[in-house]
């Protein structure tokens, strides 16, 4: 009787211990799987008429349209006709004498699909860099709810009335119909309402829908619905670049909201002059910034902002600021090799040219694909590396 107690035993721990293999092997393919997939660009540029090298350095094949683009690298026959299949492992490298869009389909071994890479070919474009301040005022496209709020009421008890109906980052448009673009406008149409229940017209994620609130009557006599909301915002940056039309980035990351983190829906923007007024040293742990002072003049007005992207705001320029600097062709992703080089800044007041050493290059990231080191004693001392702003 002890004996087959102690085989059962034996038995049961052997299947734990199978399973318990079987399931790390399991995370491990896919922890592997999501791994590979992130390592594989989203998007590749090349520059028409050009032929340009590319290395993945992963365990996959790639097939590839051949009508308008040339392939060279690993080749072997593919099982559509018109297509190329490629050995992502090693390098290879595309070209094409038009413009226009085309697609890598990724496999593992040649089987399991993990990811489609577009492809573009795009014409040569110079532009001029800047490094310089610049301010920077949008309107919101809609009214930004931020949060919600209790209302003391003039019967002295507390009300939540937008409690768990609107979210931070939803944008009111309109008031029982109406649109309203400022907080003055609201705060009327709030006012007019004389605590009967008002239908906001909220976009939320893409989602136009409608939500019924009750104002309540507050203490010092207006009516209020408990929310905290934006309707535009300024800043400092730092202007990027701009080209022979006049259109310019800037930033390199989108404007967002101070207290969600969101990025904004902006309406109209407007750029203007900027000075650095003080800087905040970057440490470990606080990434520093530098402060400015805008002019909003219209003879310090720049030009427009017209996009706000994951990569920065885009827009065109009224005014050209006057840099004595010839337009450089920009450089592809796979055209930037780790070692030194130079970033531009007016951090000190004066555009210069500061040393940096490029440690690594991330093909995969939007606006945070280089990872570099400042070098440099001057702007080191100054700043103690890059910091907000610049």
């Amino acid at each position: 009787m002890k004996e087959s107690r102690r085989t059962g035993r034996t038995s049961l721990q052997g299947w734990i211990a199978y399973g318990s293999l079987l399931a790390g092997f399991c995370w491990v393919l896919f922890f592997s799987y999501f791994t590979i997939r992130e390592s594989i660009p989203d998007r590749i540029r090349i520059e028409k008429g050009q032929e340009e090298s590319f290395d993945f350095h992963l365990p996959l094949t790639g097939e590839v349209e051949q009508e308008g683009l040339e392939v060279f690298g690993n080749q072997s026959p593919a099982v559509d006709a018109g297509r190329i299949r490629l050995n992502l492992s090693q390098s290879f490298s595309l070209k094409s004498q038009e413009q226009g869009r085309y697609s890598i389909s990724c496999k593992l071994f040649g089987l399991i699909h993990m990811k489609e890479v577009a492809v573009e070919v795009v014409e040569e474009k110079q532009v001029v860099p800047c490094g310089i301040p610049v301010g920077i005022y949008v309107k919101t496209d809609g009214i930004m709810i931020i949060g919600t709020g209790t209302v003391t009421g003039s019967d002295g008890m507390n009300y939540e009335p937008a409690a768990n109906l609107v979210q931070s980052g939803d944008y009111l448009k309109t008031v029982d119909g109406a649109v309203v673009e400022s907080k003055e406008s609201l705060i009327e149409k709030i006012n007019q309402s004389q605590g009967k229940a008002i239908v906001l017209g909220i976009l939320r994620e893409g989602e136009y829908i409608r939500l019924k609130l009750q104002p309540v009557k507050a203490a010092e006599g207006e009516y209020k619905l408990g929310i905290w909301v934006r309707d535009d915002l300024a800043g400092v940056g730092t202007l990027t670049y701009y080209d022979a039309e006049g259109s310019y980035g800037a930033l390199g990351h989108p404007v967002s909201d101070m207290d969600t983190g969101l990025k904004v829906n902006v309406g109209e923007g407007t750029l203007y002059e900027a000075g650095i007024a003080g800087i905040t040293k970057g440490e470990k742990g606080n990434p520093g910034e530098i402060s400015g002072v805008i002019t909003y003049t219209d003879e310090c007005c720049l030009g427009d902002v017209k996009e706000n992207t994951e990569v920065g705001i885009y827009g065109s320029l009224e005014n050209i600021p006057k840099l004595a600097e010839n337009a450089y062709p920009i450089a592809l992703k796979q055209d930037i090799q780790e070692g030194n080089a130079t970033i531009i800044s007016s951090v000190s007041g004066e555009r210069k040219e500061y040393s940096i050493t490029i440690t690594e290059m991330d093909y995969n990231s939007l606006n945070k694909g280089i990872l570099f080191q400042v070098t440099d004693p001057e702007l080191l001392h100054l700043t103690g590396g890059i910091i907000q702003g610049m």
